[in-house]
């Protein structure tokens, strides 16, 4: 008997604009990578909120259609972390969208579960006909060979040398991310996790969503503690601080957002609560 689930693909439109979410799988992930938290207090947390211990971190990316372009927000880890990722391309297919239709990539930032799906499994471009939107000074940090050569192997690997191998094929056809990126989507600072960690603001009509990529990983964890942060941050305490301004903005301005590793779909909005925040996902509709 097939036990396949339902594919991960959720449209919702944000006033004239289409965007789907599109789940690339998920990582299991040891409490290691959680950092200024018990594991006993982790682990109480997430079995409070009813979710799976250590943590289970989706991995999310978002389709942007309008008039005037198909993007993609991140492109998923490729075939390059293990079978529970990699399921992008094929939700891709079932939508009807061919690699070769998107005409602008949009990456958050080029940690490997984002950028990895720039390439297909022979090194070659996976969207042959797209320009890339990467931020410069994140593209500066993953070749600078100083940074790199203070950093351990294991990290020498799987995010500098890999992230130059994925964005190699681009790097003739990629545009700063500032300002307006494409019409109705602009790119927002949101660096800390990364150097040139990037938020998109999209807009349209009286209508509007920040898909702020890593702000943060476990949200069940890091709504009621921002201070907890992830062992692959490059600046921790700025990561603190974005995550909280990001977190007070939205709040306040009632800002419908999403991310990369919100729970599938991701659609949701922050609330002040205690002291602390609280995530509350937008409810699902047949409605487009």
């Amino acid at each position: 008997m097939d036990y396949t689930q339902t594919p991960g693909i959720y449209h919702r439109k944000i006033g004239d604009i289409l965007v789907t979410a599109i789940s690339d799988g998920f990582i299991d992930a040891p409490y290691g990578v959680l950092q200024n938290i018990e594991e006993t207090e982790a682990e109480h947390i997430l079995e409070e909120s009813f979710q799976i211990a250590p943590p289970r971190i989706s991995v999310n990316c978002y389709l942007i259609q309008s008039a005037d372009t198909i993007a993609i927000i991140d492109t998923g880890s490729g075939e390059t972390m293990g079978k529970t990722l990699g399921k992008m391309p094929s939700f891709l297919d079932l939508i009807n969208i061919k690699p070769n239709d998107i005409n602008s990539i949009l990456l958050t930032h080029m940690h490997p579960d984002h950028s990895n799906g720039l390439l297909d499994v022979d090194g070659n471009r996976f969207f042959e006909n797209a320009e890339l939107v990467v931020s410069e000074r994140e593209v500066a940090h993953w070749h600078d060979d100083a940074a790199m050569s203070a950093a351990n192997e294991s990290q020498r690997e799987r995010y500098f040398r890999e992230a130059r191998k994925q964005i190699a094929p681009y790097m003739d056809r990629r545009k700063n991310a500032l300002g307006e990126v494409l019409p109705g989507v602009r790119a927002i600072d949101l660096s800390g996790h990364t150097p040139g960690h990037t938020g998109y603001f999209l807009e349209s009509g009286k209508h509007s969503l920040l898909i702020w990529g890593d702000i943060c990983h476990v949200p069940d964890i890091q709504m009621k503690k921002p201070e907890v942060t992830m062992a692959f941050d490059t600046d921790p305490e700025a990561a603190v601080l974005a995550r909280r301004r990001t977190f007070d903005m939205v709040s306040q301005d009632r800002i419908l957002v999403a991310g990369m590793h919100l729970h599938f779909p991701g659609f949701s909005y922050v609330k002040v609560e205690d002291g602390a925040y609280r995530i509350i996902p937008e409810s699902w509709s047949f409605e487009i």
